[in-house]
């Protein structure tokens, strides 16, 4: 299994993917064509020429995969596959709509190789319960692709001690999922990945990671780091 998991498509001051653009080259080296997935967004005709350009610079060509009968060929006849960010709950239904996401896992699990950023990571996940979008429609299920043996929190946050707003902090939320879960969780600062090759699982990137588990005090990754194997081991 070959995934690339980023917490988001672009950091400030760089552009679409250029914080991760040489991992992605690696991470796709062989292939010739992507098939993007832009479910979680509702309208993608604005930023078309902008994957499309990211892409050919890393020596791809881009195929759409679009909501209709040719879903499932061209899922199970891509070469690489990139799930964009945008809403999970969207990307999620939709990709249950069209009855995609056993291929769509299976094809994974046989090797092709497979990224995302933001959304696109969530759907690796066992479930998007970990998401911090809103529920703009509803999937029949929260099950995800149960790629890796963790949640991932992408665009995770710190907390500002000097700010004055009440609301639940980043940190706050996810100890409040792990009163309901035991499912440990990887909040993935913007500016970080995961890399997964086989059984193995490393963080990359500047920004590191804060990692939750049930029970315990949550602790800080630095990139480059394998991550502990508390976290790799399969769950149940």
């Amino acid at each position: 299994m070959k995934l690339l998991l980023a917490s988001s498509s672009v950091v400030h001051g760089t552009g679409y993917l250029e914080h991760c653009a040489d991992a992605l080259r690696e991470h796709y080296a062989g292939a010739r064509r992507v098939l993007f997935v832009p479910f979680a967004v509702g309208d993608v005709s604005d930023r078309r020429g902008i994957v499309e350009d990211r892409f050919r610079s890393l020596g791809l060509e881009v195929d759409w995969l679009g909501a209709d009968a040719g879903a499932r060929h061209a899922v199970l006849s891509a070469e690489a596959v990139f799930v964009s960010g945008g809403n999970t709950f969207r990307l999620l239904a939709t990709l249950y709509e069209l009855d995609l996401v056993d291929h769509l896992r299976s094809r994974v699990l046989e090797g092709l190789p497979y990224a995302g950023a933001s959304a696109g990571s969530n759907l690796a996940c066992p479930t998007i319960r970990t998401t911090n979008d809103m529920p703009i429609v509803q999937p029949p299920t929260f099950a995800a692709l149960d790629l890796v043996p963790f949640q991932i929190n992408a665009h995770y946050i710190d907390a500002d001690p000097t700010s004055t707003h009440q609301g639940e902090t980043r940190e706050q939320r996810i100890r409040e999922f792990h009163e309901e879960n035991t499912t440990p969780v990887v909040g993935l600062r913007e500016g970080s990945w995961l890399e997964v090759q086989g059984d193995e699982i490393e963080l990359r990137g500047t920004a590191g990671a804060r990692v939750f588990m049930r029970g315990a005090e949550p602790f800080e990754l630095v990139p480059p780091t394998a991550l502990p194997a508390a976290l790799t081991a399969p769950s149940g």
